[in-house]
């Protein structure tokens, strides 16, 4: 069965990129129930949208059904109430509890999850009469959507935009989810290291970070308080901070001045295993046909961590192999000392760099457990689930 959200619209200039997320939802499969104050319906109107919707949109509360009380069936089994936009004025009512319309009203009665998305010029939004109503919306329990930063309607420069599209769908399906890692810290790394020559060029791998991306999206999907620290990749993921590094260095030292502050370790970048012992300040000339490069190992992260291992700790590797894959996976749990191996063979179709896919193996001390081929998102909850199981058995 289809989740059931409920969208407020209000009287705000950004009313009309509701539409496209409403478009949105339902393409996605959502069943979206639609509410209007008023004044939104002076930006948008009702039947476009019940054009996308097959359904009737409300707007006044007293042109209820007679046989229904809709400002109370309307939001029974619903999954999700967001107001996307929500005005100053509606945020006020919302704060103070004042249903005398069918949106606040439906907002009043409704016991699902809710989100508001503020949309309104920089100096309403920054107000400390508005500012206290926001904080107490979220102390209420409802999650805010802060608006972003830019050149507003009215000619203003400042906070107020509606927030990205992307990024409220992005908070939906963390609404939407089960937040079974509600509590947890998570550090995550992701992506290549690149280890300088000179000013010019540099040794890395072919690692776009998309593993560690998505593992870090599940975890913040599934509650997490989670931080990446991430190699450069051309990717970007809404409300999770990141921490930005190049080398193996930059990111060890990242790594061992933070990781006791956490539950879950998950090492999924791919580290250089040498760097370079000389690196020069000025471009080397091409003047033979050989060059000689030497190279030292650089710190090993992953027995770092698995060494100085806290008790309630959770140490995960990764190993991408092109032969002996479980052998070599074995091997590398053991001598780092950690408590979990992700592991893929770079061989396999569908598998390893740059890929939307992976194909792995999940190697613990007492079990080995084989996947086929699945999108790296869906692999990711699978990781961060056997993470959760472990964990669960050393409490015992």
């Amino acid at each position: 069965m289809s989740k059931k959200i409920i969208v407020g619209i209000t009287g705000s200039i950004a009313a009309f990129k509701s539409i496209q997320l409403i478009s949105n939802l339902v393409k996605l499969g959502y069943q979206v129930e639609v509410l209007m104050t008023s004044s939104a319906n002076r930006f948008v109107t009702k039947e476009s949208i019940q054009a996308l919707t097959k359904r009737k949109v409300y707007i006044d509360i007293f042109d209820d059904d007679p046989s229904s009380i809709i400002h109370i069936d309307i939001v029974k089994n619903a999954d999700l109430f967001i107001v996307v936009p929500a005005s100053a004025t509606t945020i006020a009512k919302l704060a103070c509890g004042i249903a005398d319309n069918m949106l606040t009203a439906a907002y009043l009665a409704a016991v699902c999850p809710k989100l508001i998305a503020p949309a309104m010029n920089v100096h309403m939004y920054q107000n400390t009469v508005t500012q206290r109503n926001i904080n107490q919306l979220k102390e209420d329990g409802a999650l805010v959507i802060e608006p972003d930063k830019g050149l507003l309607a009215c000619g203003d420069i400042g906070q107020g935009k509606l927030a990205d599209l992307k990024n409220i769908q992005f908070m939906i399906q963390y609404a939407l989810n089960y937040h079974i890692l509600k509590g947890k810290k998570i550090l995550i790394t992701a992506g290549p290291t690149k280890e300088s020559l000179d000013p010019i060029r540099y040794i890395s791998n072919h690692s776009t970070g998309k593993m560690g991306y998505a593992l870090a999206k599940a975890a913040f999907m599934l509650g997490a308080d989670v931080h990446l620290i991430s190699g450069p990749v051309n990717l970007t993921i809404p409300y999770i901070p990141i921490t930005h590094i190049t080398s193996a260095q930059e990111l060890f030292e990242k790594v061992t001045e933070i990781s006791n502050d956490y539950d879950y370790i998950i090492m999924s970048a791919a580290v250089g295993d040498y760097t370079p012992i000389d690196t020069y300040t000025e471009k080397i000339k091409k003047e033979s046909d050989t060059m000689t490069l030497s190279l030292k190992k650089t710190n090993d992260i992953l027995a770092y961590l698995g060494t100085h291992k806290k008790a309630h700790q959770i140490i995960c590797g990764f190993a991408m192999e092109t032969n002996h894959l479980i052998e070599n996976a074995q091997k590398k749990l053991n001598d780092k000392k950690a408590d979990m191996i992700v592991c893929n063979n770079l061989k396999v179709e569908g598998a390893g760099f740059g890929t939307d896919t992976n194909v792995i193996s999940i190697i613990t001390q007492d079990k080995i457990i084989s996947y086929d081929k699945k999108s790296k998102e869906d692999l990711s909850y699978d990781i961060l689930l056997q993470c959760k199981e472990m964990e669960d058995k050393q409490c015992c």
